[in-house]
């Protein structure tokens, strides 16, 4: 049979529990807490604290053994839940991102990037976006293989910054991967007070 820890208390700890128990800005919690260690101090069993208070043996029993341990620090505050969070080695992150590339593919996916560091997706992508990392997005510019391209360039960009006096300078340039088709909708016909379409 377990025998519960004994609690034994100074008279400052007494009264700063005495205090908390007692108090109406203390959180309910900690106000239980409080009062789970005075009737511990008085030498009450786990059973009977528990059906004073209001709560299960096995939770009167972690109150008493954490203030055991602690006394005041352990029974303020509750100890963190679940699994710590994994820790992202971000430098590791950004030089992967950077540098490589993943096998059979052009570019790092969140998925397999968390693969590779063994952590959530969710965390790579807040990590790409902390750093302003965009792996799938890809800009290239097209130099083309003209042997006359720098001296073409060089005349157009010439007009451009010094147009002929008293001259309009207009570019028209043609929108890759758009085709000028006749119009599928014939114009809105002419009305009162409005032009043709």
């Amino acid at each position: 049979m377990r025998v519960a820890k004994e609690i034994i208390l100074t008279d400052d700890e007494r009264a700063e529990l005495l205090k908390l128990a007692h108090s109406k800005l203390t959180s309910v919690r900690l106000v239980q807490r409080a009062r789970i260690v005075l009737l511990a101090a008085e030498g009450m069993q786990n059973k009977d604290i528990a059906q004073q208070v209001g709560i299960g043996r096995v939770q009167i029993s972690r109150w008493r053994e954490r203030y055991a341990q602690l006394r005041l620090a352990g029974i303020e505050r509750d100890l963190p839940r679940g699994a710590p969070p994994t820790k992202v080695d971000v430098a590791r992150l950004v030089e992967l991102t950077t540098q490589t590339k993943p096998a059979a593919a052009t570019h790092w996916s969140t998925r397999k990037m968390a693969a590779e560091l063994g952590v959530s997706a969710a965390s790579v992508s807040r990590h790409w976006r902390a750093n302003g990392l965009k792996p799938h997005i890809v800009r290239g510019f097209k130099v083309s293989r003209d042997p006359l391209f720098v001296e073409k360039l060089e005349d157009i960009v010439g007009l451009y910054m010094s147009p002929p006096e008293h001259a309009l300078v207009l570019c028209c340039d043609e929108k890759s991967q758009v085709q000028a088709l006749d119009r599928t909708q014939p114009g809105l016909p002419l009305k009162k007070g409005e032009r043709k379409r």
